[in-house]
């Protein structure tokens, strides 16, 4: 295991790399050091020809608080709260980006930022005893970063009782309105993120990464548009040697014997 300033990063097994928040001191919150060391990390695995899945965790007691609030007091500069914000986005953004999908793997409480780390997560797997919250209201500060990958993941009026009353929810009710997709007992937490895990790594790595890409693509389309490049990305994929190794494996009833090509 490697660790790189409050992350511990495992190589990849079976496709799979793991990423640790390891700062439990602080509930894994997301100080300007973490958040570059997670830039630094996703960038480097989404060019990591081995790794197919990435799943990212938290330490300690629980997934991530959200903002190193003690920093987050300390600074005194305008442009240091932006930075602050920005370098935040800038992660969310590294992670949809990211050509392999990100299982987020989640116990205890998921807060603010932490929820929005959640919510950026291409799947979302909980313990049946895990919180998430948008609480900046009860300080003063409005989860607006926050909202903006909550709103795309959970319909617009839970997502504004969640930001208004600051009020946590819990792992059935994430479910519920789509903030997680499943939730397990602790015990079984581990065993279940790995075989989803497992599943999606037995697939084509390229499928994977044109599927995700053309996925959040077309999310921000007028519908139209949308099935217009969503028709060209089917073209383009039907050229491709994955997706005629999978038709004849299918219809010849094999398993499909992937190149990545």
């Amino acid at each position: 295991m490697k660790k790189i300033s409050n992350i511990s990063i495992l190589p990849p097994t079976n496709g799979i790399s793991r990423i640790k928040l390891n700062e439990p001191s602080t509930y894994n919150s997301l100080s300007f050091v973490t958040l570059e060391s997670l830039i630094k990390v996703f960038r480097t695995i989404n060019n990591e020809s081995k790794t197919k899945v990435i799943i990212l965790e938290g330490s300690g007691k629980g997934f991530c608080a959200g903002h190193n609030l003690k920093e987050v007091r300390s600074i005194k500069k305008r442009s240091n709260y932006k930075k602050l914000f920005n370098l935040c986005s800038k992660l969310m953004l590294e992670i949809i980006k990211c050509k392999k999908p990100v299982i987020a793997k989640v116990h205890g409480a998921a807060f603010a930022a932490g929820c929005q780390l959640v919510a950026s997560c291409d799947l979302a797997v909980s313990s049946d005893d895990a919180v998430f919250a948008t609480p900046g209201v009860n300080i003063g500060l409005f989860c607006s970063t926050p909202m903006v990958a909550v709103s795309r993941s959970v319909g617009r009026k839970n997502t504004m009782k969640m930001l208004l009353t600051g009020d946590p929810i819990n792992a059935e009710y994430a479910k519920k309105i789509g903030l997680i997709n499943d939730y397990y007992p602790i015990t079984e937490l581990e065993d279940e993120v790995l075989k989803l895990a497992k599943k999606i790594a037995s697939k084509s790595n390229l499928i994977l990464k044109i599927g995700k890409k053309a996925f959040y693509k077309q999310l921000e389309m007028p519908i139209e548009k949308a099935y217009k490049y969503a028709s060209e990305v089917m073209t383009e994929n039907m050229m491709a040697q994955d997706a005629k190794e999978g038709i004849s494996a299918f219809l010849e009833k094999r398993d499909p014997n992937w190149k990545n090509k």
